[in-house]
Parts: C-alpha cells; sequence; structure tokens
C-alpha cells in the first residue's frame, strides 16, 4: 500500500465510539484498586473482548520493550502477571525491577496506566498460578525458550510433544523458572476519552499507604 494511501486510511479511522460512560472523578474511591474493579466489570459487561490483557513495559539497557500479558490477580498494591524468570522479561524486570502497565478498552473510550516497582512472588504463588494454567500452556512453559530463535518448526513440535507426556506424567510438575510477579502501583492514571477531545484524567499517587488523587490536563 503506498504511503500516502495508508496516511488516509489511518486519518479515516473512528478513534472513539458512539457513546462513552461519564466518569465522574468526584466519586470516585481512596483507593485506585476499587476503582480499576469497578471500570473493569463495566468493561466486561459492555463486551470489551479480553478486558484483562495488558501492556507489560520494561528497560532492557535503557530500551524500553512491551508486549502484552494478561492481569493474573490485584490484591492490595500488587498488580500481578507470571512470566518465566529467564525469559527477556524475567531478566530485564531482575536488571531493572520496575515497570509500567497499561490497559486500553476501546470499547468504552477508556485507558489506565500503572507505574511501579516489580517484585518476584513466592514460589508457593508462582506454583499455583503454573498449575492452574491449561494442560498446553504449562507444556509450553515447561520448555523454557521463550524468544530464542527457532531454526526449524519441526523442534518446537518435539519439545512441546515431550512437555505434554511430561504434564501428562506428572499433573503436579511446575516449571522451576515460573514465576509470580507483582508490581506495587507507585501511581496509577485512569483516562476517560471525550468525542470532543475534553478527555478526563485523574492520577492516584501513592506515598507509603497513602494515596492521593489529582486531576491532569488532558
Amino acid at each position: 500500500m503506498p504511503v500516502d494511501d495508508l496516511r488516509r486510511l489511518l486519518r479515516g479511522l473512528p478513534v472513539f465510539p458512539d457513546s462513552m460512560p461519564a466518569f465522574d472523578t468526584a466519586a470516585t474511591p481512596g483507593d485506585p484498586g476499587e476503582l480499576f474493579a469497578a471500570w473493569l466489570a463495566e468493561a466486561i459487561s459492555a463486551g470489551v473482548p479480553a478486558p484483562h490483557a495488558m501492556t507489560l513495559s520494561t528497560v532492557d539497557d535503557g530500551n524500553p520493550t512491551a508486549r502484552v500479558l494478561i492481569l493474573k490477580n490485584l490484591t492490595g498494591h500488587d498488580w500481578q502477571f507470571a512470566t518465566g524468570s529467564g525469559s527477556p522479561k524475567g531478566r530485564q524486570i531482575a536488571a531493572h525491577p520496575h515497570a509500567a502497565l497499561t490497559f486500553f478498552w476501546p470499547a468504552v473510550g477508556r485507558q489506565i496506566r500503572i507505574r511501579g516497582a516489580v517484585r518476584p512472588l513466592s514460589p508457593d504463588d508462582g506454583a499455583r498460578d503454573f498449575l492452574a494454567r491449561p494442560p498446553g500452556s504449562r507444556a509450553e512453559a515447561l520448555i523454557g525458550r521463550q524468544s530464542q530463535v527457532l531454526a526449524d518448526p519441526a523442534e518446537l513440535d518435539a519439545a512441546l510433544a515431550e512437555a505434554y507426556a511430561r504434564v501428562e506424567d506428572d499433573p503436579d510438575l511446575v516449571a522451576p523458572h515460573w514465576t509470580l510477579y507483582g508490581v506495587r502501583a507507585e501511581q496509577v492514571e485512569f483516562w476517560q476519552g471525550d468525542a470532543e477531545r475534553r478527555h478526563t484524567r485523574l492520577r492516584y499517587s501513592r506515598t507509603g499507604d497513602a494515596w492521593s488523587k489529582e486531576m491532569l490536563w488532558p
């Protein structure tokens, strides 16, 4: 596609849905986790696809990198996700234990951004998460070669077949590198879009265990 055609295509795409929810910042709770849970429930009711999918952004030698993962839980200030500690993101977290999470729900014109320090949770937490995964997901994780160069797809087929057999032989088998991480939120921003571009932004900032709130210019 020529560049000019692509530009016209992009400019012609709709940005916002026909109607979006109201966002009364004066009625928001003191804890951003409560507001997130309410917004998540509304996104589910609105039929937002995979509303628990989020972009995890980490840093590798000063260069940012991002990928989409699934939120596993939210307890206290910990926004939880899981991965292998030897994966690229696991190594990046070990070297630079801070991350950003982004949720985007275009059907309701909403975005949520979280920033904070990342820490591995207990091995028992990681094991419970691993065993709750479908057999295919456990088999894939047992291989432990995420993001390495794949020279021949047949190698993947063979490795998966071997890993499936291990899962069938030992249903309680847990990949030793599997880790549940928690992002301890330091800032959480809620963004509500507006068709007239009068977007509403509310940022929570944490000091100790206390949260403060402030509105931001769009």
